[in-house]
């Protein structure tokens, strides 16, 4: 009384199922399986159908559909089946025991290695010497030859570091096929070969790369591996290309981010409803980063703030409210609910999927006439999503004396300059920004980068004593505050600082906002830790 699927491959008995730990890598689960006739006891789950096992899903005598598989020779000789998709029609429970009497199939006499299936695509050309191109999903370090054939969805800039060990950078991709994703690293002379050749987009052949554990610390693939190109590997174009999925996201409803756990990582897609400008911010390393805010409504009809970074940010264009996919956001606990797509996530406009117009004719049939209730509101700040403070809240509540950094919003006047030690001279690399050492020979050293320039730049750090009605307080002001309330950017003044050390004293005097025609200005100063 089973009602199979019309399409299936295999209708096979689980005759039995046992966990292999996987070392310093995920565990594996062998299967022992039977068609009534024969047992095979090469099968194996690929390790996203892990849970399956775990839960008791997949369990002794239970009858399964084995939709999806693929078949890898060992170096031995021996075949492994690969389990990619798997259906359980029959609980065990409903079974009542083994059916048949099925004896040990014999490999000897033959292997069908597709039961059925669908001949593997052929290929032009074939890197690697590979006759077929294989799943991501049935890729593990027990393969020694394989092909992938897959679409790059993500590819980052190149990243460069300097250490005592030398100097090195690196790029890295994400790819997807129909069987699950995996990301990618080149390093130094494999970022010179093929960081050129990659187009976010494009579906190429990929072969001879190395397998690895995922470190999940830095990216969010679903995939318990990752590979790293080598002097060895090949990627070469793919023409036919119209198969291969542009994306796999596993989408969650915003409404639902309230249930799910801090730092999650998630899919979510939604109508930008509306878009700051791009900010620029200074980190604790001195580096300055772009920000920019988004509000992401969907059919829940709630609405989340997302963050986007560097690059995303600056090229960000909201105009006609457009649908916005990202893959791989960081759920953050700041404010209420909040999102956060980092280098590794990847930001879809109006992307070509069947959730990208589902909303978008909901939106424009009904959802644009909801406000919408938003997740992210900063807790105790009394009215919207600004938490408003007087200098005096400040020293009161103290803020900033917390494990946790503390943001607030307040109007004050700048009532004085520290024109001491307010500029200094910088390292050029984009990324440091840590004062430099004048070696008195035409160089200057950055010890962090540890290396020696022939060049620097003017970096201001400006304290400054603001005031309100209430109290007063000690800020810093990083490169871009401070050259807003100076009216002068960094390179002029250092200019004055070279040729005259006490003119920039003088320069930075005459430039205090009670000098200025509309001194009393409306500073709003974000500060992640106050020394009260």
């Amino acid at each position: 009384n089973i009602q199979y699927p019309t399409n299936f491959t295999s209708v096979l008995m689980i005759l039995n199922i046992r966990k292999i730990d996987g070392g310093s890598g995920p565990s594996r689960f062998r299967v022992m399986m039977s068609d009534g006739r024969h047992t095979l006891s090469s099968f194996m789950l690929s390790t996203q159908l892990n849970c399956m096992a775990e839960e008791n899903i997949l369990a002794q005598n239970c009858i399964c559909v084995l939709k999806r598989h693929v078949t890898n020779v060992l170096k031995d000789g021996r075949r492994v089946v690969i389990i990619l998709e798997i259906e359980v029609v029959k609980p065990a429970g409903e079974v009542g025991g083994k059916l048949g009497d099925p004896v040990p199939y014999n490999e000897v006499k033959g292997f069908n290695r597709d039961f059925g299936k669908k001949p593997p695509l052929s290929m032009p050309t074939t890197p690697g010497g590979s006759s077929k191109a294989v799943p991501i999903a049935s890729l593990n370090p027990y393969q020694s030859k394989w092909t992938i054939r897959a679409r790059v969805t993500n590819k980052s800039g190149i990243r460069t570091w300097s250490n005592s060990r030398g100097d090195g950078k690196l790029f890295s991709m994400e790819l997807v096929d129909e069987s699950g994703e995996i990301r990618v690293t080149g390093f130094n002379q494999e970022v010179d070969k093929f960081f050129s050749l990659i187009e976010v987009g494009k579906v190429y052949y990929l072969s001879k790369a190395s397998l690895k554990i995922a470190n999940k610390q830095y990216t969010s693939v679903k995939n318990d591996y990752e590979m790293t190109l080598n002097g060895e590997s090949t990627i070469l174009p793919c023409e036919e290309s119209c198969d291969v999925p542009i994306m796999q996201c596993d989408f969650i409803s915003i409404g639902d981010l309230e249930s799910r756990d801090k730092d999650a990582i998630v899919d979510v897609i939604g109508v930008c409803k509306s878009v700051d400008e791009v900010t620029r911010l200074t980190t604790k390393s001195s580096r300055e980063v772009s920000k920019r805010s988004l509000s992401l409504m969907d059919m829940s009809g709630k609405l989340v703030t997302v963050t986007l970074w560097g690059e995303e940010a600056e090229k960000f264009d909201g105009s006609g409210q457009p649908i916005v996919a990202i893959k791989g956001a960081k759920l953050s606990d700041f404010g209420g609910r909040s999102l956060s797509a980092s280098f590794s996530s990847t930001i879809m406009v109006n992307p070509d999927i069947p959730e990208a117009y589902k909303l978008r004719g909901w939106f424009d049939k009904e959802g644009h006439a909801m406000e919408g209730q938003s997740l992210t509101e900063l807790r105790g700040s009394g009215g919207g999503s600004t938490n408003w403070k007087t200098l005096s809240d400040v020293k009161n509540e103290q803020l900033g004396h917390g494990n946790k950094a503390d943001y607030f919003t307040c109007i004050a006047t700048v009532v004085y300059l520290r024109k001491e030690y307010c500029l200094y001279k910088g390292c050029p690399s984009q990324d440091c920004n840590k004062k430099v050492i004048d070696q008195h020979n035409g160089t200057y050293r950055c010890e962090k980068c540890d290396k020696e320039f022939p060049n620097f730049q003017h970096r201001l750090i400006l304290s400054a004593n603001i005031a309100d009605h209430t109290d007063n307080q000690w800020v810093t002001c990083f490169q871009d505050s401070a050259e807003a309330i100076l009216g002068q950017n960094a390179a002029y003044l250092g200019q004055l600082q070279d040729s005259d050390e006490t003119k920039i004293k003088a320069t930075v005097m005459d430039l205090k906002p009670i000098d200025h025609k509309d001194y009393i200005k409306k500073l709003i100063v974000n500060i992640r830790k106050l020394a009260v």
